[in-house]
């Protein structure tokens, strides 16, 4: 409760020294609920209040969001059961102040688990005003409608039984009964036989012919102007959003004395879609705002992102004038004030600094400053807690006669391991431990680390507050960072406290549970990989681990050619920096290896030649970074390096060797051996990705019919294998081949590759795929010479060489296309620049046979498959098809 600090009261002879109590509990949080009725009832009982109105800004709605585990859905229930029975209200929360006003709570947990869907959601609220014992006739009348058009033949009653709403609702008995009395009312006006349920198909037209002509007889619905509009629309998921309003004006007809006010919480927010789904919650916002007359209270993970414009489009109404109370400016942590969002749980960057603003202060200024302040928000984590101990520690400092300074907090407080361990049993505090040591965890992974033959004391562990839980990742739950860290770190005085020997055995057995679950990975998760890859890399370095299993996970990792970023934490300051362990020399292979899509390929080729110089790498992984070094180097243009890199891996025979020997083969390619190359092909097999070196040959060759075969039938094998990034590799330059002969199929080509490129980091095959699509434009886009101009520039920051060479040759085929004789002489000239090393030099060759051009006499012939005048002859003709394809609108 807010009040008096008395410990800082009490640390301090300066009485100048102005000590308030800043920490919140939920009290504030019912604060909030109860000054948002509050407004909301004042709103909703002024005279020119109109339910109708679509169009004002709407206030009905109060958000709570935090971490999961800090207790909102329990915040949501006790909200619940307090707006409907005084005597379940906690003793320390205050009366409503608007006990006039009835309130008629009704929770709705949105949580998968509960398997909520709209059509429960609206039940439920319907079941809930059911207490209210009076006919909701426009509302109902269209929720028969929309019943009996989408179950037919099952009675809403059995469908609640099951459901299980029947039991919860001691109201919900009447809901038939009240449904019926409308529709009777309804049929006896108009004069029909039975009631508009039992002929809805034939009454529901009378009815709304009566409604738009506002006659006597059904004056009573008349007065709601869009019933009629709703009734005639389809009866469909859609519509049945909209029915709210009838529900919000059918509320608004009680007389004052028999109303009450619904406050729906809508529990467990995050589990109605994510940044991108947002279907579902478009359809509860509907809710919301077509019900402006009842109050909403939302708990979840997430602020609500309703005020920010960029929502156009995905929800119905956005922005701060539509939600006022939403704006991100107005949202404050754990107290009752203007805005409508409320944090619970770790306070934001902004709390802290308010909190420590606050909390010490003198003549109205704050006694600590801000760089103390910022570094003691950054080791917080928003936990509340070390602000507490911060400040205690900043007055005790004071009180040994010197200024505190910010290297003074830099500093794990011990008594966060006693107030976190207090509690806890002595298996707890052993599993809490283990699982300090990791970034995430399951149940099973945990106990394997604790080295444990029984789940419970995790289970237990994993319902402690500072165990937060994620949907997201490999395992569930992760300690707060601060915790974890001060276990870590901080000196523990407990009597099971662990020693150094402690903390190492502690370690190999996590590491070895990491190594459990990565092998029992039956299904090759690639988030499984990495996830394991990332925390058994950190405890090897951290506590010079032999590298064990990484070996085998790494070269999975590489595998896959999907180079998702593996990056560790710097290590602890007592380290000097630079290489020191192997697994710092694999994390540095490794992330050189997936930044090369990143980085310029010089940068990459410096990387892994310090990781070979350091001689830290065992000898299996020694071909690992040897290898992709020899790749870089090629990229580069390096090729003489590259070869003698490739061999040496070739000749160590190991896991490598077939990816070296292609290796080789690109280099025969390169240099005009086409012979040599499809000679070497026929060696690979899968391992060597033999049909995509042929396919690579053959469209050189000007023959993109058995380029695409060989690209076919590497990606069909790639599929087959489950490797995602071969196959992605492959469909680029699928796409590529196909830009040339046929430019409409290319278009599903190049859509392929995109999905398939769309959640890997494969630069140099997006590239591939980019140039692609200058091919497929080629004679036919005005603007295709500025477009590889920008790309150009991409190409250069990469230091992809022959990606620059691809695309001059791109541009080349444009010029020939279009019979543009000086561009096309401008781009040869480009091109032979670009190729003036001897790598791909037989791209100027092509040029020539683009357009017809005699070979200069100085150029250095290429070894074509089936000789120079048929490859010409080919490459003549993509051009003449081309210029044919020009007259034929695409």
């Amino acid at each position: 409760m807010a009040g008096r600090d008395l410990r800082t009261l009490f640390s301090s002879n300066d009485r100048s020294i102005a000590a308030s109590e800043a920490f919140t509990n939920r009290q504030a949080q019912w604060q909030a609920v109860t000054a948002g009725l509050a407004e909301h009832i004042r709103h909703v009982t002024r005279a020119d209040f109109d339910v109708e109105d679509l169009e004002a800004p709407r206030h009905n709605i109060l958000v709570f969001h935090g971490v999961g585990g800090i207790g909102k859905s329990t915040l949501s229930r006790k909200i619940e059961a307090s707006l409907a029975r005084s005597e379940h209200r906690p003793a320390q929360w205050e009366s409503p102040s608007h006990p006039e006003e009835r309130t008629l709570p009704v929770r709705i947990d949105l949580a998968r688990a509960a398997g909520p869907d709209f059509e429960r959601v609206i039940l439920t609220i319907r079941l809930a005003v059911a207490a209210l014992g009076r006919p909701l006739p426009a509302f109902d009348l269209a929720l028969r409608r929309y019943w009996e058009h989408n179950h037919p033949g099952e009675p809403i009653e059995d469908y609640l039984r099951r459901g299980g709403l029947l039991s919860r609702f001691s109201a919900a008995a009447a809901l038939p009964q009240q449904m019926q009395s409308a529709l009777s009312d309804v049929a006896q006006a108009l004069l029909l036989p039975g009631t508009v349920g039992s002929a809805l198909g034939h009454g529901a037209g009378a009815l709304i012919k009566a409604l738009r002509e506002r006659r006597q007889s059904v004056r009573a619905l008349a007065g709601c102007s869009r019933l009629a509009d709703l009734l005639e629309a389809e009866p469909d998921l859609e519509a049945l959003s909209f029915y709210p309003h009838l529900l919000a004006w059918d509320l608004a007809q009680i007389p004052v004395g028999k109303s009450a006010l619904p406050v729906i919480l809508l529990d467990t927010f995050e589990d109605t879609g994510d940044r991108t789904h947002r279907d579902f919650e478009r359809l509860l916002q509907r809710i919301v705002w077509l019900m402006p007359n009842a109050f909403f209270v939302v708990t979840g993970r997430n602020r609500l992102q309703w005020a920010e414009t960029s929502l156009e489009g995905q929800v119905d109404w956005t922005g701060p004038h539509a939600w006022p109370g939403l704006a991100a400016d107005t949202a404050h942590v754990g107290r009752a004030v203007s805005g409508r969002q409320v944090l619970i749980g770790d306070f934001s960057p902004d709390d802290c600094e308010d909190y420590l603003v606050r909390r010490l202060s003198r003549d109205g200024q704050p006694l600590i400053d801000e760089p103390v302040r910022r570094i003691i928000t950054e080791r917080s984590h928003g936990l509340p807690l070390y602000l507490d101990l911060s400040v205690m520690r900043y007055l005790e400092l004071r009180r040994g006669g010197r200024q505190p300074q910010v290297t003074d907090f830099d500093h794990d407080f011990p008594a966060l391991i006693a107030r976190t361990l207090s509690d806890l049993t002595p298996e707890e505090r052993h599993v809490l431990r283990s699982v300090s040591l990791l970034n995430a965890f399951s149940v099973p992974l945990a106990t394997q680390a604790a080295g444990m033959d029984h789940d419970a004391p995790a289970l237990r562990l994993t319902e402690r507050p500072f165990i937060r839980e994620s949907s997201s990742g490999v395992w569930p739950f992760h300690v707060h960072d601060l915790i974890r860290s001060a276990i870590r770190n901080a000196d523990d005085s407990s009597d099971d406290r662990w020693s150094e020997q402690d903390w190492r055995r502690a370690a190999q057995r996590a590491f070895h549970a990491l190594e459990s679950q990565w092998r029992q990975d039956l299904r090759h998760d690639r988030a499984v990989l990495v996830g394991c890859l990332q925390q058994g890399l950190l405890l090897a370095r951290d506590f010079r681990l032999d590298l064990g299993w990484l070996a085998d996970a790494a070269f999975q990792y590489v595998g896959d050619s999907i180079w998702e970023p593996l990056a560790l934490p710097a290590a602890d300051a007592t380290s000097s920096g630079g290489l020191q362990t192997s697994a710092d020399a694999l994390v540095e292979t490794l992330s050189a290896i997936a930044r090369r899509q990143h980085e310029h390929r010089e940068r990459t080729t410096s990387r892994l030649s310090a990781v070979l110089a350091s001689e830290l790498l065992p000898d299996d992984l020694v071909e690992l970074a040897t290898y992709y070094l020899a790749k870089a180097q090629r990229d580069l243009g390096l090729t003489d390096d590259s070869r003698r890199g490739m061999q040496r891996v070739a000749a160590a025979d190991g896991r490598l060797a077939s990816a070296a020997r292609r290796g080789l083969a690109h280099l025969s390619r390169l240099s005009g051996d086409f012979p040599t190359t499809v000679e070497a092909a026929g060696r690979l097999g899968w391992e060597g990705r033999h049909h995509r070196v042929l396919g690579d040959v053959w469209w050189v060759q000007g023959d993109m019919e058995r380029a695409v075969a060989a690209y076919l039938a590497g990606r069909n094998e790639a599929e087959e294998h489950g490797v995602v990034g071969e196959t992605a590799m492959v469909q680029a330059h699928l796409a590529f081949a196909v830009s040339f002969s046929d430019p409409l199929r290319a278009d599903d080509e190049l859509d392929l590759a995109e999905r398939l490129l769309s959640h890997l980091s494969l630069r140099s095959s997006e590239m591939t795929a980019r140039i692609a699509v200058l091919v497929r434009d080629a004679g036919f886009a005005a603007d295709l010479p500025s477009r590889a101009a920008v790309l150009l520039a991409e190409i250069g920051v990469s230091g992809i060489a022959y990606a620059a060479a691809k695309l001059q040759l791109a541009l080349c085929f444009h010029h020939a296309v279009l019979d543009a004789q000086d561009d096309l002489a401008t781009a040869i000239i480009r091109l032979r620049a670009l190729t003036q090393g001897g790598d791909y030099a037989y791209y100027v060759d092509i040029a020539h046979f683009m357009a017809d051009l005699p070979l200069p006499g100085h150029t250095a012939r290429a070894q074509w498959i089936d000789g120079e005048q048929r490859t010409r002859a080919r490459w003549r003709h993509l051009v003449t098809a081309r210029r044919s394809q020009l007259a034929t609108p695409r």
